[in-house]
């Protein structure tokens, strides 16, 4: 488990232990096996080739396997398992580039009703989503930029909500919606909307990775629920938005380190003057750059699942954190294996692209690569501050 583990015994020391458990070891590999042999490259390729936006068979497998429900308790129709089995299984998703709604659904859908739905509304909402029955999706951005309250126009007034939501990731396969919009005049709200209901139109939008469905939804009239009783403010959005944003970087953790491994075995194989293409020393300093980024960016992920599991208060800088490493590292080695396999790594008929695209989609979900950088440094800017204010 990640966290500290310590002896009891006088004079001990307490030692920093960043890894996952046996059990969740065991867990990777079981999901790597999984989506190695079910869920190739090829899968994503279909979605570029005019294929249809979600293969129903793969995501029942995988609702079967439990995946769905991997942080949600049994009550609710989950496993149990927690975040830190939840990041495990982020990092087999990115590392296979699944053409699936996992993020949406599972990291943000399930977790807004964890987190601020009723009683009620997670006994009849979360083991339809847990089950693979129901897929879910959250929209937010209205429009291009990054998060900010400023942004959310869609209002719902007497119980009907109005606006219109773009790009929403997942949105053309999604059943229902977890929608931020204002509250009348009470201020900001999250709503629950079926997608195949009244009042709701849906439209697909032209993006880099075809894989993940992207779609504009407008709502007019659209029933809408509110989810949960409570007061609700940005800062809540915040927090969804920073527990969703820890496990897209264990994603691309995980598609990072494909690409490295794509790199190298090609540069191992490539000859050039007789020799492997690795063993030169240009193609060398390219994937240890790469290796450096990802394994950077994986010590930021455990940061940030260590917060994720406990709650921690460091959540918002941890969460940060993960997305600026994995946003450059992966950024970096899905263009470097694109380089490391020269001319034949620009074609249609290789994978390098399908990694390219994802880690492009990936670093746009949820705020920029600026906006991510800005809430780290805000982050330990109030930390500071409130050390200074401490110490005074």
């Amino acid at each position: 488990m990640l966290g500290v583990n310590s002896n009891d015994a006088p004079g001990a020391e307490h030692v920093m232990n960043f890894d996952f458990s046996e059990d969740l070891n065991m867990l990777r590999e079981q999901a790597r096996r999984f989506l190695t042999e079910r869920c190739p490259p090829a899968a994503a390729r279909k979605a570029l080739e005019g294929g249809p936006a979600l293969d129903t068979a793969l995501w029942q497998e995988i609702a079967g396997l439990g995946w769905l429900g991997a942080a949600v308790s049994e009550e609710y129709g989950g496993i149990g398992l927690g975040h830190e089995g939840l990041c495990v299984l982020a990092e087999e998703i990115g590392r296979a580039i699944a053409p699936v709604p996992f993020s949406s659904s599972v990291y943000l859908a399930t977790e807004a009703l964890v987190l601020f739905g009723t009683e009620e509304q997670k006994q009849a909402r979360l083991p339809a989503l847990c089950s693979g029955a129901r897929i879910g999706t959250f929209a937010l951005a209205e429009g291009p930029g990054n998060p900010s309250p400023r942004g959310v126009a869609a209002r719902v007034t007497g119980g009907r909500l109005s606006g219109s939501k773009w790009p929403v990731l997942d949105g053309e396969v999604a059943d229902f919606a977890v929608v931020v919009a204002q509250d009348g005049d009470a201020g900001l709200a999250l709503f629950a909307v079926d997608l195949a209901g009244s009042g709701v139109s849906r439209a697909p939008l032209r993006t880099v990775d075809p894989s993940r469905s992207q779609s504009r939804i407008t709502f007019d009239g659209a029933p809408a629920e509110r989810i949960g009783t409570g007061a609700f403010a940005w800062a809540d959005v915040e927090r969804l938005i920073d527990r969703a944003a820890v496990l897209l970087a264990f994603e691309q953790v995980g598609g990072a380190t494909q690409c490295l491994e794509m790199a190298t075995a090609y540069a191992k194989e490539r000859t050039a003057f007789g020799r492997p293409i690795g063993s030169f020393q240009a193609i060398k300093h390219k994937l240890a750059d790469v290796y450096i980024a990802t394994e950077l960016a994986r010590s930021n992920a455990y940061y940030g699942a260590w917060a994720l599991s406990t709650d921690a208060p460091e959540l918002p800088v941890a969460a940060a954190a993960a997305r600026v490493a994995g946003n450059d590292a992966y950024h970096l080695a899905s263009k470097e294996n694109i380089q490391t396999h020269g001319g034949m790594g620009f074609t249609w008929q290789l994978d390098c692209h399908l990694y390219y695209r994802r880690s492009k989609m990936l670093s746009l979900t949820l705020g920029s690569q600026p906006y991510w950088r800005e809430r780290l440094v805000s982050g330990f800017e109030a930390r500071v501050e409130a050390q200074d204010k401490a110490a005074a």
